[in-house]
């Protein structure tokens, strides 16, 4: 079935050239709310020693003031991110006073959108734009889907591999063209398989009844507080959370960089009837950037996004445009309440071999059919995942267990892991592989039978649950003293970034409408 695949592998190893992707980068991109010590959303404005949040490198915020955004630069090693995402968490709950980051996904309790304070950038056209972008998610979404977290994934293949693999394939395009084609193969094939992570790593099984302001959208209820899935995965990615019926009827294309670049453009110029009764400035209040069925590329929810490192005021469209493909951002990934960081190495080094088995594995395009059946796989394992009996939509329309297919997704992955551990001295990427495989077989080691088990366990609700782990990671992170070198470097890095939004500031010369005009080409 992946034979493809195998066919590649061997075709890389037989050039010759061992470690080809020792040079592949990889980043995160890790949210986490600030909360009080009750375990409300915390309503202080960004401390002054994280910088600004608008030109910090490393820590910003995301939807909400409260919610951090921890950005790690590209790293070879999945051990280099882990050790940057741990200093930063350090220095943060050395300057964060008595709020913690809560551990899960999924929000404490909420006393309605009015508790969700949405960012604050300063003064300036960019700033201002990233604020009122995010009040017209609030006037599309409302403010609760806004506030749960994740982790992203970022991703680039090094230069010699992809050589390598367009001349074993006798591409004859250039190399830019490639690149951009062979991500596309990758995109369609994560979308494809990619039910696979919230299957093994999903974390959300279970919410606070806050979160739906009481509503049971045919959960299963636990104690007087809790809706939860008996099977559920990750409620963050099913349709009460980021995969909304709000954006179903978006029709966005992966069968190739124009295609994609083509559609993506056309929601974000199309007039939407409903986002135009909100209105544009109402009483001369800012509501959204405008009517459309997107305000921006990034409202589209996708679990992964071709990206290319875009200039300043540049569009990610006109970047992609300009640039092709240069790395992938994988937004699968629920916070792990187990890891005090929300993820780990292992789990990491699974996602490498899993983008590079898709990236190996032919790849058609994808018609509207196959879509349909991908976004149902994708909502049937958040909801009910763990089912021994869940089947799940091939591409052709035939049915096939979960665990059936999960198993020869293993197998097919086995060849890439060989290619990932040619880059090490001692092999790490297969037993990895192992190690996972075993969640096919026993999921009652997923992250969201733990969640439920541990739950059951201390006889807690959502709220009980995530309050613990929640302490429990503050406390790892504040037992040791802050490097003076660390505290420095993270003092000083934070002053430079308030330095720079005041010279951002003070150079602004065009008027918000101005602004906007030119960033959407209308000027």
């Amino acid at each position: 079935m992946h034979r493809s695949t195998d066919r590649r592998v061997r075709a890389i190893q037989r050039a010759g050239r061992r470690g080809l992707l020792l040079n592949s980068h990889k980043g995160l991109e890790k949210e986490g709310l600030r909360v009080t010590p009750s375990g409300r959303i915390a309503q202080s404005p960004h401390p002054e020693a994280l910088g600004s949040a608008l030109c910090h490198p490393a820590i910003t915020t995301d939807y909400s003031e409260a919610l951090l955004e921890f950005v790690t630069p590209p790293c070879r090693d999945v051990g280099e991110l882990i050790e940057f995402l741990t200093d930063l968490h350090r220095y943060t709950y050395h300057y964060i006073g008595d709020e913690r980051l809560w551990a899960t996904s999924m929000p404490c309790m909420l006393g309605g959108d009015r508790e969700i304070p949405i960012a604050d950038y300063g003064d300036s056209n960019v700033g201002w734009m990233k604020h009122i972008y995010r009040r017209g998610l609030d006037w599309r979404y409302g403010r609760a889907m806004q506030a749960i977290s994740g982790i992203h994934f970022n991703y680039s293949f090094s230069d010699e591999f992809l050589a390598v693999l367009q001349a074993a394939e006798g591409d004859q395009r250039d190399a830019t063209t490639f690149r951009s084609a062979a991500y596309f193969r990758l995109i369609r094939n994560f979308q494809r398989y990619g039910w696979l992570v919230p299957y093994l790593f999903g974390a959300s099984p279970a919410i606070c009844r806050s979160f739906t302001q009481g509503q049971n959208l045919h959960f299963h209820e636990y104690g007087e507080h809790t809706f939860y899935e008996p099977f559920g995965t990750s409620l963050r990615m099913s349709d009460i959370g980021y995969k909304n019926k709000a954006q179903a009827g978006l029709k966005v294309s992966y069968n190739s960089l124009e295609s994609y670049i083509e559609s993506l453009r056309r929601a974000i110029n199309t007039p939407d009837p409903e986002y135009a009764r909100i209105g544009t400035r109402v009483d001369g209040e800012w509501r959204q950037l405008n009517t459309n069925v997107l305000q921006i590329e990034n409202e589209y929810y996708s679990f992964v996004r071709p990206k290319a490192r875009a200039h300043s005021g540049e569009q990610p469209t006109a970047a992609l445009a300009r640039a092709g493909v240069e790395y992938v951002e994988i937004r699968a990934l629920d916070l792990d309440p187990f890891e005090p960081l929300g993820v780990g190495v292992s789990q990491l080094q699974f996602l490498e071999t899993l983008l590079l088995f898709c990236l190996l594995q032919d790849s058609p395009p994808i018609d509207p059919h196959e879509q349909g059946r991908i976004d149902s796989n994708q909502g049937l394992v958040a909801r009910w995942g763990r089912d021994p009996q869940l089947t799940l939509y091939r591409g052709d329309g035939r049915r096939v267990s979960l665990r059936q297919w999960a198993d020869e997704l293993f197998q097919a992955m086995a060849g890439p892991a060989e290619l990932l551990d040619e880059c090490r001295d001692e092999a790490s990427y297969a037993p990895v592989l192992a190690h996972y495989r075993q969640r096919v077989q026993d999921p009652d080691q997923t992250p969201s039978a733990r969640v439920l088990a541990s739950m059951r366990d201390h006889d807690e609700e959502f709220i009980e649950f995530a309050q613990r782990l929640s302490r429990q990671h503050e406390q790892l992170f504040k037992q040791t003293a802050l490097p003076a070198e660390l505290e420095q470097r993270l003092l000083a890095q934070a002053a430079e970034s308030r330095a720079a939004q005041q010279r951002i500031e003070a150079a602004e010369e065009l008027s918000f409408d101005a602004y906007l005009a030119h960033y959407f080409g209308a000027d």
